[in-house]
C-alpha cells in the first residue's frame, strides 16, 4: 500500500478493501494490514482480484472518491465514481490543449526532455559500471550530444522542432545501444531500430516491452480520467493511443530498455527463446514470452524512490503517478508537468 498525491495505491493482489466508520480497511486474508481515513483521499487504486465491499464503494461514491480496479498485471477493469464527479471538464481541457500547439508544446517538451535525459542516464551508468568492456569514447560523445539535445528541447517552441530534436537524439542513442549489450553478443546484436515486424532478437524484446508499457500508460490515463486517444505529440489517428504513446516516451529507457539489457546481460533470456519466421520476422517462443512476462511482473515490484515525489514506490506504479501528475497539470493544479528524471 502507498499513499501518494491523495491517492491510495493497493498493490497486493490478495487485498480486500472494506469500510469501518469513516475509514477504509485493507485486509490480506483475515489480517488487517492497513486502515486509513477516507477524508485523506481523492482516489483509491486497487490491483487486486478480491475487490472491495459494496459499503465502501457506496461511501466513496457519496464522498466523490474515485475507486479504480486493475488486475494484478495492470489491466484496467473498471472505475466507480459518483454521478456528479465525471471527467468531462478535465477531458474538455485536454482537447483544448491538444488543439493548441503552444499549450501542447509546454507538455511535450517535458516528455522529450525526460526521454533524452533518461537515455543519457542509461549510457552514463554503463560507462560508470563497465568502463573496460565498452567503447568509452563512443559513449562519451553520445552522452555529450544528448546533453545538448536536452538543452535544445527545453527552449523549443514548436512540435516539429521537438520532433526533430527527439529524432536526432534517438538516432544517437540507438547508434551506441549495441555497446550496452555485454553478454551473448553472438545472439543479441543491435544494428538499429526496426519494428513491424522486428527483425532481430533485441528489437523483438524492445517492441514487446514498449507494447506492454503503452498498455500500462493507457490504463493509467483511463484511471485519472484523461482520454488515452488524444495526445499532444502523437496526433489523432483512428485507433491510435496517442496520449499513451506520449506518456511512455520518458519511461522507455528506464523501464523497458534497462529491463531488456538486464535480461540479456544476466543471461535470463537466450537464443532459443526466439523463432525466426518466414519473411524475416523474429518472435518469441511460448516459453520465451512467458519468461519475459514473469520477469516484467517481478521488475514492476521493485521499489525505487520517485525522483519528483521523493517517496518510495514500486516501478509498476510509476506510469500511474505520471498520469496523475499530468492530469493535475492540465487541471491547473501544477505550474508544469514534472517528467520522470531517473537518477
Amino acid at each position: 500500500m502507498r499513499k501518494l498525491l491523495n491517492t491510495l495505491f493497493v498493490t497486493n493482489e490478495d487485498a480486500y478493501l472494506s469500510l469501518k466508520g469513516e475509514t477504509v480497511i485493507v485486509e490480506v486474508g483475515k489480517i488487517k494490514v492497513g486502515q486509513f481515513p477516507l477524508i485523506n483521499f481523492e482516489e483509491i487504486v486497487c490491483f487486486s482480484y478480491r475487490g472491495a465491499s459494496p459499503q465502501l464503494l457506496g461511501k466513496c461514491a457519496e464522498r466523490g472518491i474515485g475507486v479504480s480496479f486493475f488486475s494484478p498485471y495492470g489491466k484496467f477493469l473498471f472505475r466507480v465514481i459518483d454521478n456528479e464527479n465525471g471527467n468531462v471538464l478535465l477531458r474538455k481541457t485536454q482537447y483544448h490543449v491538444s488543439d493548441n500547439e503552444d499549450q501542447s508544446v509546454l507538455i511535450v517538451k517535458n516528455f522529450i526532455v525526460g526521454k533524452i535525459y533518461n537515455c543519457k542516464w542509461l549510457l552514463d551508468r554503463t560507462m560508470r559500471d563497465h568502463e573496460l568492456r565498452i567503447d568509452l569514447d563512443k559513449l562519451k560523445k553520445a552522452k555529450e550530444i544528448l546533453s545538448e539535445r536536452v538543452k535544445q528541447a527545453l527552449n523549443i517552441g514548436s512540435l516539429d522542432e521537438i520532433r526533430g530534436v527527439e529524432g536526432e537524439a534517438a538516432q544517437v542513442y540507438f547508434s551506441c545501444f549495441d555497446e550496452l549489450i555485454l553478454n551473448q553478443k553472438e545472439s543479441f546484436h543491435f544494428q538499429g531500430r526496426n519494428r513491424r515486424p522486428p527483425l532481430d532478437n533485441v528489437n523483438a524484446l524492445l517492441s514487446f516491452g514498449y507494447s506492454l508499457l503503452t498498455n500500462e500508460c493507457f490504463n493509467a490515463l483511463q484511471m485519472v480520467g484523461l482520454d488515452p486517444y488524444v495526445g499532444f505529440l502523437h496526433r489523432d489517428r483512428p485507433g491510435r493511443k496517442s496520449l499513451a504513446l506520449d506518456l511512455m516516451e520518458e519511461l522507455r529507457p528506464v523501464l523497458v530498455d534497462r529491463f531488456v539489457l538486464t535480461l540479456i546481460n544476466n543471461r535470463q533470456i537466450k537464443e532459443d527463446d526466439f523463432v525466426l519466421n518466414e519473411g524475416g520476422a523474429v518472435t518469441f517462443t511460448e516459453s520465451g514470452r512467458k519468461l519475459f512476462l514473469t520477469e516484467w511482473q517481478n521488475h514492476k515490484k521493485e521499489v525505487i524512490t520517485h525522483p519528483y515525489l521523493k517517496e518510495k514506490v514500486q516501478w509498476g506504479i510509476v506510469p500511474y503517478i505520471q498520469a496523475l501528475l499530468l492530469a493535475r497539470y492540465i487541471r491547473g493544479d501544477l505550474d508544469g508537468y514534472p517528467p520522470f528524471l531517473w537518477r
